[in-house]
């Protein structure tokens, strides 16, 4: 594997990952400050409509990179500009699909925003520029996918997250001095114009040959695509009817103003998850070059790894979280505007499980077996759906509305473990390691198992103050050392874990030993 390549991809990621984090907290807090929780439980909504939007890409993103990665390998740039070709028309297309209907959403929204009390112009008004602002995105998304298939992750991380950057600092200033929720969002576009823009100059800079080479996709290569992308497709399907789908329920059955409050919880859970992927997203281009070339015994033992590595790091970040979430809600966007504890549990233990595909997912989409599971996403989507409203409605009935929330969460926890926890592994085993998936069954259920007992004694250790500092320190340390107990003993017991950690510290000493000895020199 191009370790080089992987190590400035991921310390570049992690890095504008941190910055963009905070800036993300940061303007959140002035949202909710400065135009209320009203209006940021209408933002969180927007997300997921538009995120429910981005059905219309058909997952020819995903399908076309797979394809470069051989070409890439080869050599071979006719094809590369071909394939490049091809994904700049169909996005073109894509964005416009995905506005005009955005648009024909418009007429609904009333209905969505439940508990929304402002004028109906500006909840149209405010939709159509946050549409805006996704849709110029596609625009230039070819190029993005291009300088990622040459595992130039670290480029675009850079672009795209010094534009999020400039839109942090230009909305925080328009809050403040205006307190407009439109130029909030006109700001979004003016970012993801100036992305636009830069992301032209540094690709035509990089790729010219290939952009201005012309070239037209063969027959054999756009049946791949075609393929691949229906694949895709589906599994875009499942992932909006799963996560998209859960805040659009909520909104509808509950309210805007608690889904901004359950919002709270979640961007941070997902920005800590954004923050983990990034020893993994970055890596597929590279797993997927890996795969042509070596056999299927390395890349089983880089993906036990990889699943072990996943496993620890989430056990330490989750339960972190856990621990310390409604001391970060309050310091982060405010006072009044926890959840109940038992909810956050919740919260944790359902953003576990998902984190845990993580390994299973990434090797998945590097060696193009998506395809093989493409009716997955669909059947899980499908019965996420019918589970939420039914369990939004029995929980809301029990437990009272707040807790009604719990219902939606429960049904993405079942449909996990139920379906996507043993379909996706199944299909990668079956199709890529060409072997059988029974142990990892085993050691992937007994992980879940662990993490579970693990919350459950943490929740029964956590102590409460009066100083909200001192809470999250001293609940944050108590998190941290079970997690130490856990990881020490998974990591003891994982050979494949051990073999690379150990190939790791080997290699750090040696560089350390040699630069001692230069220096004495």
């Amino acid at each position: 594997m191009d370790k080089k390549k992987s190590f400035l991809n991921v310390g570049v990621s992690l890095i504008f990952k941190v910055l963009t984090l905070i800036g993300g907290i940061v303007i959140r807090r002035f949202l909710i400050e400065f135009a209320g929780d009203e209006i940021n439980g209408l933002n969180s909504l927007y997300v997921s409509i538009v995120g429910f939007l981005s059905i219309a890409e058909l997952g020819v993103g995903s399908a076309i990179v797979y394809c470069m990665y051989k070409p890439i390998v080869d050599g071979d740039e006719n094809k590369v500009s071909a394939l490049y070709g091809l994904f700049s028309k169909l996005y073109f297309i894509i964005g416009i699909i995905v506005f005009v209907i955005g648009c024909c959403v418009v007429p609904i929204l009333p209905y969505i925003a439940t508990g929304y009390s402002g004028d109906l112009l500006k909840l149209y008004l405010t939709f159509i520029l946050f549409l805006i602002s996704v849709v110029l995105t596609y625009f230039y998304s070819a190029k993005i996918s291009l300088i990622n298939a040459y595992k130039n992750n670290f480029v675009t991380t850079i672009i795209l997250s010094s534009g999020l950057l400039l839109q942090y600092v230009l909305q925080i200033v328009a809050l403040y001095v205006t307190q407009s929720f439109i130029l909030y969002l006109i700001c979004a576009i003016v970012a993801a114009s100036v992305q636009w823009v830069i992301t032209e100059v540094v690709t035509r800079k990089m790729y010219r040959t290939i952009i201005k080479n012309k070239q037209s996709i063969d027959v054999e290569t756009k049946k791949d695509v075609v393929k691949n992308a229906k694949a895709v497709f589906m599994h875009k399907i499942g992932n909006i009817l799963v996560n998209s789908a859960d805040s659009i329920i909520i909104s509808m059955f509950i309210g805007v103003v608690l889904l901004g409050k359950y919002n709270n919880y979640t961007i941070i859970v997902s920005s800590m998850v954004g923050v983990i992927t990034l020893f993994f997203s970055p890596l597929t281009s590279i797993i997927g070059h890996t795969f042509l070339m070596e056999d299927k015994n390395a890349i089983k033992k880089y993906f036990n790894f990889f699943h072990t590595f996943n496993f620890i790091v989430g056990v330490i970040f989750f339960l972190g979280y856990y621990a310390t979430i409604d001391n970060l809600v309050t310091l982060c966007f405010g006072s009044n505007l926890e959840l109940d504890k038992n909810i956050s549990f919740i919260i944790t233990l359902n953003y576990f499980i998902q984190y845990m595909r993580q390994a299973t997912l990434l090797f998945r989409d590097a060696t193009g077996t998506f395809y093989n599971d493409r009716w997955k996403p669909l059947i899980e989507g499908v019965l996420n759906i019918a589970l939420s409203i039914g369990l939004v409605f029995l929980f809301g009935y029990l437990f009272g509305e707040d807790f009604a929330v719990v219902g939606v969460i429960v049904a993405t926890i079942i449909t996990n473990l139920a379906i996507s926890h043993i379909v996706e592994p199944y299909v990668f085993y079956r199709y890529a390691l060409k072997d059988k998936v029974a142990k990892y069954y085993f050691r992937n259920y007994i992980y879940i198992f662990v993490f579970s007992l693990a919350l459950v004694v943490l929740h029964f250790c956590l102590q409460s103050y009066s100083n909200q500092w001192k809470e999250l320190f001293l609940n944050g340390l108590i998190s941290l050392a079970i997690s130490f107990v856990i990881c020490i003993i998974v990591a003891f017991m994982d050979k494949d874990f051990r073999h690379y950690f150990k190939n790791f510290l080997t290699k750090i000493g040696a560089k350390l030993k040699a630069k001692s000895k230069d220096d004495h020199t």
